[in-house]
C-alpha cells in the first residue's frame, strides 16, 4: 500500500529481499490518498481529507456514477509512482478490498498499468474447484458467486490489452479468509488443477502490539495463517509433480 502506515518498512524489506514478487495494492476506500484530495474530489469521502471509510459507500457512488474515471486514473499513477521512486520494481497491480472486479476500475488502472510498464493484474475471481470446498460462511461464499457474473467483462476489458497485460487463472481461498487453516490449506492444494496459474489469498502475519493499532477482522488469524503455510507449502512442495511456487513477475517469462 503506497498510502500504508508500513510503507518505508515494506520498502526496506523489498530491497532486502529482492527475489520477491511485490505488487502495488491500489487503495480507493478506507484509506488517505497520496493524490492531494482536492485534486481526485469524487474519491474522498465525508471529511474531506480521506477515501470513503466503507466498501458499501465506495460501490454506492460507484454504481450512481458518482466515481469519475479520471480520479481513479490519477489517485492510481500517483500509488504507482510512489513505489516506483521508492526503487520497487512492481510485479502486478491489485486493489483493495477488490474494487477492480468493476469495469469502471478496472480499465483506468490497465491504462496505468500499461503507462507504468507493469505487466501484470490480479484476477479478482475464485475457480469453481476452490468455492466447492465450502470454506468460509455460507453467505460469504454466496457473495463471491454473485460476484462472479462479473468475470466474461473482466476478460473482455483484460483482452483489450492482450499482449501487454496478463493474469492467472483465478485467486483461491478468497472465501476461505479468516478460515485458512492447515486443514483448509491442505484441501485446496490438494484440489488445485494439473495445469494453469492460481493466486493463493492469503493473510499470514503476527498478532502482535503493531496489529492491535490497526483496524482489521484479521486478528488472531494471521499467526494461524502463517503457521499453515510454513507447514503445509514445503510439505506440498517434497510430492512429486508438485506445482511450482512463482510471483506475478513470472507470469510473462
Amino acid at each position: 500500500m503506497a498510502n500504508g502506515p508500513a510503507f518505508d518498512d515494506a520498502v526496506a524489506i523489498a530491497h532486502a529481499h529482492p527475489t520477491l514478487g511485490v505488487g502495488c495494492h491500489i487503495v480507493l476506500t478506507d484509506g488517505v490518498p497520496v493524490s492531494a484530495p482536492a485534486s481526485i474530489p469524487t474519491l474522498i469521502g465525508p471529511d474531506q481529507e480521506s477515501f470513503r471509510p466503507s466498501l458499501s459507500g465506495f460501490l454506492r457512488a460507484l454504481f450512481l456514477g458518482r466515481v469519475d474515471p479520471a480520479d481513479v486514473t490519477r489517485e492510481a499513477f500517483a500509488q504507482v509512482a510512489k513505489l516506483q521512486r521508492a526503487g520497487i520494481s512492481i510485479t502486478h497491480l491489485d486493489t483493495h478490498k477488490h474494487t477492480h472486479l468493476f469495469p469502471a476500475i478496472l480499465r483506468p488502472l490497465l491504462d496505468v498499468a500499461e503507462q507504468r510498464s507493469i505487466r501484470a493484474i490480479r484476477n479478482p475471481f475464485e475457480p469453481h474447484f476452490s468455492l466447492a470446498l465450502d470454506h468460509g460462511s455460507h453467505l460469504r461464499r454466496l457473495g463471491i458467486r454473485a460476484i462472479g457474473r462479473l468475470r466474461p467483462s473482466f476478460s473482455a476489458i483484460l483482452q483489450h490489452h492482450a499482449g501487454h497485460i496478463v493474469t492467472t487463472e483465478g485467486t483461491v481461498a478468497i472465501s476461505a479468509t479468516g478460515d485458512l487453516t492447515p486443514t483448509t490449506l491442505a484441501q485446496l492444494l490438494d484440489a488445485l488443477p494439473p495445469t494453469g496459474t492460481y493466486e493463493l489469498c492469503c493473510h499470514p502475519g503476527y498478532n502482535d502490539a503493531e496489529l492491535d493499532r490497526v483496524t482489521t477482522r484479521l486478528r488472531a488469524h494471521r499467526d494461524i495463517e502463517r503457521n499453515a503455510l510454513l507447514s503445509k507449502i514445503p510439505e506440498v512442495l517434497r510430492q512429486p509433480n508438485a506445482p511450482q511456487l512463482i510471483h506475478y513477475g513470472s507470469l510473462d517469462r
